[in-house]
């Protein structure tokens, strides 16, 4: 059994991370197409209802890591996992220049993590240009433990694009596993 799952995890690596159509580079945005730590703070506060600690400080760390986003998503999913699961759900892309973009995202994981949970999703998009690049698989690892409610953050990489998904949730799900999202226009039942 763990030959076949060593096996799946390979080649759920390999498709995630295979290499998109070659894309001219985006400049980086100006100052002013970005947000600022307040700005993210205050509009996490907003959709997540509440502020903690653990909110400001997970995005210190996301600014730490990669300066200020331009574009920021926000939704709610929901997801399970029995060694191998699937994560669902739906949100809208904000740049802070004001286009909007509605959109779906669907994906497999496989690693050691069993249970369920639901999740709000208020995630830190860096380096993207057109808005229309977000539409395609970004790989990323993912370690849960929510066992009432909790806060979480990942980072998900493709070409020059970063997302770092802030997730709060309800379940019982833990464990570490490795996958990747689709953000798709259209809802998807097929998670791959």
């Amino acid at each position: 059994m763990p030959r076949i799952l060593m096996t799946a995890l390979v080649a759920m690596l390999l498709i995630g991370a295979a290499p998109s159509i070659a894309r001219a580079t985006d400049a980086a945005p100006a100052e002013e197409e970005t947000y600022d730590k307040n700005e993210v703070l205050e509009a996490a506060k907003g959709f997540f209802g509440a502020t903690t600690e653990g909110l400001a400080s997970v995005i210190e760390k996301a600014f730490a890591d990669h300066g200020r986003p331009n574009a920021i998503i926000v939704g709610e999913e929901a997801s399970g996992a029995f060694f191998v699961g699937a994560r669902y759900g739906q949100g809208s892309l904000e740049k802070k220049t004001g286009e909007t973009r509605q959109l779906y995202w669907q994906g497999p994981s496989v690693g050691f993590d069993w249970g369920g949970n639901a999740s709000k999703v208020f995630t830190l998009v860096y380096h993207l240009g057109d808005p229309d690049r977000i539409y395609q698989r970004f790989p990323g690892v993912d370690g849960s433990l929510y066992v009432v409610g909790g806060l979480g953050l990942n980072y998900q990489r493709s070409d020059d694009i970063v997302l770092a998904p802030i997730r709060t949730g309800v379940g019982l799900r833990a464990g570490a596993s490795v996958g990747y999202l689709h953000y798709t226009r259209e809802k998807h039942v097929n998670p791959f």
